[in-house]
C-alpha cells in the first residue's frame, strides 16, 4: 500500500521545481508512506520537544509552525510550514526533537516510518540526495529568518515574510494572482517576528497604508509586489527555485 499520486502531488511539485523525479522515484516515495492519513485539529501539537519520533510527517493540508516555549511561557515560532512540507524529516537522522511542531489550522498529514526512509537511503542514492536537499532547504529558510530577525526593522521583516510565504505557496499551486491564505493571528505573527501583538498591528497598518498589501479574513493580497519586495529587501535565492537536476545527475547515478 502507498499514498495515491494526488496525495503526494504537493511534495512532488516542491521537489520538481528543483529536480525532476522519475516514475520509479515517485513510486518509491509513495510506498514510503503509510496509506492512512491523519487529521489533526487546529492548535494541536503534531510532535513535541523531547519526543523521539519513529516516523516523519508530511503536511498535506493546512498550516503548521515549528516553535519553542521558554520557561517564562514566551513562544518563539522558528518556521511556518505549508502543504507539501516535511515537518520533521530531520527526526530521521537526529532522533530527538529539540522543538515542537503545532498546527495553526486543521491539518491532514501522512507519515513515513523511519524504516521506510532507511530503505530509500540504502537503495536509492539520488532520492536520498533529494530528501537531504529538502532538509537543507529548510535550513536555508531558517538562516534567512535569523537574518531578518536580527538585522531588519519589523516592517521589513513582515514584508520579507509575506513575500516568502507567497512564493512557497505558489510553488505548490496554492497561491495565484498575488493572493494566498495566511491563517495566522496577530499573536502568531508576534511570536514569528519577535515583537508584541500591538507592534504587529502597527506594522500591518503601515503596510496597508503604503498600499503594499491587503490582509483580511486570513487572506493576503499583495497589491504591489515590487514595493513589498523592496521594503522587505527580499531576494528569493534562499528558496533555490531553479532546476538543479543537471548538477545532481553529475554527482549521483539516475
Amino acid at each position: 500500500m502507498s499514498l495515491f499520486p494526488q496525495q503526494l502531488d504537493l511534495l512532488v511539485r516542491r521537489i520538481e521545481v528543483r529536480a525532476p523525479l522519475s516514475e520509479t522515484e515517485r513510486g518509491v516515495l509513495a510506498r514510503a508512506f503509510d496509506p492512512q492519513l491523519v487529521t489533526t485539529g487546529a492548535r494541536r501539537d503534531l510532535v513535541r520537544e523531547g519526543d523521539r519520533p519513529t516516523r516523519s510527517t508530511l503536511l498535506l493540508r493546512g498550516f503548521a509552525v515549528r516553535y519553542r516555549v521558554l520557561d517564562n511561557g514566551r513562544r518563539q515560532i522558528t518556521a511556518l510550514h505549508v502543504p507539501g512540507d516535511f515537518i520533521d524529516l530531520q527526526s530521521f537522522p537526529l532522533r530527538l526533537m529539540d522543538h515542537s511542531v503545532g498546527t495553526l489550522t486543521e491539518c491532514v498529514t501522512a507519515t513515513a516510518p523511519h524504516a521506510s526512509l532507511q530503505r530509500i537511503l540504502e537503495t536509492s542514492p539520488r532520492l536520498t540526495l533529494i530528501l537531504w536537499t529538502l532538509t537543507i532547504l529548510d535550513s536555508a529558510v531558517h538562516r534567512e529568518w535569523i537574518v531578518a530577525m536580527g538585522a531588519m526593522q519589523a516592517i521589513e521583516h513582515a514584508a520579507h515574510l509575506i513575500c516568502e510565504i507567497y512564493l512557497r505557496l505558489k510553488v505548490v499551486g496554492l497561491a495565484e494572482h498575488n493572493r494566498f491564505p495566511l491563517p495566522v493571528t496577530q499573536a502568531d505573527l508576534a511570536d514569528t517576528l519577535g515583537i508584541s501583538a500591538v507592534h504587529v498591528n502597527r506594522v500591518l497598518q503601515e503596510l496597508r497604508k503604503a498600499e503594499l498589501i491587503r490582509f483580511e479574513n486570513g487572506v493576503v493580497e499583495i497589491l504591489d509586489w515590487e514595493g513589498l519586495a523592496k521594503t522587505g529587501q527580499f531576494d528569493d535565492k534562499h528558496l533555490h527555485l531553479g532546476n538543479e537536476d543537471d548538477a545532481t545527475a553529475q554527482r549521483l547515478p539516475a
